[in-house]
């Protein structure tokens, strides 16, 4: 049995992950500001990460085993992080983004298309930290997410005090009434009623992972895995916006339409004109194992489809 801390856990895979946790027979504490409470048995802290003194005050003399901090998107929830933490956890999980490697976000080293990136492409030891920008506005923040994540690695990855490790989610499908982007949705419902489906000339693939999975790499990032530093969590296979869109209809018995815009036109969700697919050779030689996408993606669309077609709980 391990002590271990979750920071967010409310919802989606977090949700999942904390139910692993517990699960498995490790000491839960959940850390949010109490939108929702944790499984019965998990001791809850209900603060504002944010607010660094209240933190402190809420984890009193609890120490962990590991932390996975579920919900850090800026390099100053991580300063924050790394202070509150420091001689209190020897392990620190973050859960980051492919958005890291959008290369319209930040000047990165060129990738082929159709292959996949690796870690090293951005590297937190050596990214650089600007603590002045106004990370604390909502609508910077939301704008500059991509940029937000790699400093907050970064600041994680230099704090010392704990060993750091940065899980990079592919993009999540799945669960159903459990996922709260709309992002699987949008092809359902379009696809369903007959909709066009935005794509571009020439789509880039990409890569998923169901939200099970990201899950499960997270209980073994932070239970069995004793490695530092970024791994890309991805399900074997890539995937564009037209496969995907194939694998929706395929469930629903209908041909996508589709209308096509140039490249630099706002499309549909998964349809990239620019290369960031990842590469999960690095999680596979520590030892992960990862699912196929084409095994799970129809299991994920027929969630969705009941997800859109369940009755809502009545008002009183």
């Amino acid at each position: 049995m391990q002590r271990i801390c979750v920071i967010g856990g409310s919802r989606y895979f977090g949700r999942v992950l904390v139910e692993r946790l517990q699960t498995a027979g490790h000491r839960v504490t959940v850390i949010n500001r109490g939108s929702d409470g944790p499984p019965a048995g998990v001791d809850h802290l209900v603060v504002d990460r944010d607010d660094e003194a209240a933190l402190l005050a809420a984890l009193g003399s609890r120490t962990f085993d590991v932390v996975v901090d579920q919900v850090c998107y800026t390099p100053v929830q991580a300063a924050i992080a790394a202070r509150a933490f420091a001689g209190r956890t020897r392990r620190y999980v973050m859960t980051s983004t492919i958005e890291v490697y959008d290369p319209a976000t930040a000047v990165l080293p060129s990738v082929p298309a159709g292959t996949p990136v690796p870690e090293e492409n951005v590297d937190p030891a050596t990214w650089p930290v600007a603590m002045d920008l106004p990370w604390h506005d909502a609508a910077y923040r939301e704008a500059h997410y991509a940029e937000g994540k790699r400093q907050a690695e970064a600041v994680l990855a230099r704090a010392g005090g704990f060993a750091f490790a940065a899980v990079r989610s592919a993009h999540v499908l799945g669960g159903g009434v459990r996922e709260f982007t709309g992002r699987l949705a949008h092809y359902t419902e379009r696809i369903r009623a007959g909709e066009a489906i935005t794509v571009h000339e020439r789509p880039l693939p990409t890569v998923f992972i169901h939200h099970a999975e990201l899950a499960d790499l997270l209980l073994w990032a932070a239970t069995a895995g004793d490695f530092t530093g970024p791994v890309n969590a991805c399900s074997d296979g890539l995937l564009d916006v037209r496969g995907l869109a194939a694998a929706v209809a395929a469930e629903i018995g209908r041909d996508p339409v589709y209308r096509v815009v140039a490249t630099g036109t706002p499309a549909s969700p998964f349809s990239f004109d620019r290369q960031y697919a990842m590469s999960n050779t690095r999680a596979k030689g520590l030892g992960y194992a990862f699912s196929r996408t084409v095994d799970w993606l129809p299991g994920a669309v027929a969630e969705t489809l009941t997800a859109a077609t369940a009755p809502t709980a009545p008002t009183v």
